[in-house]
């Protein structure tokens, strides 16, 4: 009988990606993570035994707490939270079991940026239209949910990025941009790991919009409309991100489990 503060792999990797995803703590020992530097998207590596630091990260959120196989260390650490009101639960199985879904996506660790101040911090030109609002929402919801984005002038960007130690994207001439035919949002796919089928279906949206090929995927005149709207709506790019985050929430649903939905009216015709 499952344990009541338990979660399964497969009920776990359907909330990874949208807005309700709980905080994913991974408490792995050093010598388990070196065996295996792959993370769960999303998650961030924590000692076990800082329990007082991890909720003062978790500021009250419902999270998932993972180990190797899922027994002694995430149990424990998951019932010290719910003893203290947090809603806490263990990954069944732990990172064996998630290894073990087929489809779950796994992140190298290697393939973010070092953390600045809490979270990875990014730089891009300002006044974003498509790529530079996909690949923020593509870091928050699957690489690092902590990371911050800043918006600058195309010139001041390398600076920016030089003096404070952020990592620039979407410019050229730097690793996190474009390759040939695909976007920086492809890029990010590739390099996290993260080639889902969903995710494989809204990179080919996010490409055609932003390379001006709507033959690649007729979405994609609908997602530049949206984008160009919203530049306009927002003078302040973090606004706009921020209403980004919800469009980008929707198309991705669509690419996941909405993609064979039609409409017509009357709502009964039949072809």
């Amino acid at each position: 009988m499952p344990a009541p503060n338990e979660i399964t792999p497969a009920q776990l990797l359907r909330l990874i990606g949208t807005p309700n995803a709980p905080v994913l703590a991974d408490i792995r020992t050093d010598a388990d993570f070196d065996a295996d530097p792959f993370l769960i998207p999303g998650s961030f590596r924590h000692p076990h035994t800082g329990i007082e630091s991890l909720k003062a990260r978790l500021q009250g959120r419902p999270c998932v707490v993972i180990c190797q196989k899922g027994l002694k260390l995430s149990q424990g650490v998951a019932a010290w939270l719910r003893s203290d009101g947090i809603q806490a639960e263990f990954l069944q199985g732990g990172m064996q079991g998630w290894r073990c879904l087929k489809g779950a996506p796994r992140l190298p660790a290697g393939a973010l940026p070092a953390p600045a101040g809490g979270g990875t911090l990014w730089v891009t030109r300002h006044r974003p239209k498509i790529d530079r609002i996909a690949c923020p929402w593509l870091i928050r919801r699957f690489a690092d949910p902590a990371a911050r984005f800043l918006f600058v002038a195309p010139a001041e960007v390398a600076g920016v990025a030089e003096r404070f130690g952020a990592t620039p994207f979407d410019v050229e001439n730097v690793f996190w941009s474009h390759q040939g035919e695909f976007c920086t949002f492809d890029t990010m796919l590739d390099a996290f790991g993260l080639r889902t089928p969903a995710l494989d279906t809204l990179s080919r949206v996010v490409r055609a919009a932003d390379t001006n090929r709507h033959d690649l995927a007729p979405e994609a005149a609908g997602l530049l409309a949206i984008s160009v709207g919203l530049s306009r709506q927002h003078k302040d790019d973090h606004q706009q991100l921020e209403a980004g985050m919800a469009l980008y929430d929707a198309l991705y649903r669509w690419a996941r489990d909405g993609r064979g939905e039609g409409h017509d009216w009357p709502a009964d015709r039949r072809s």
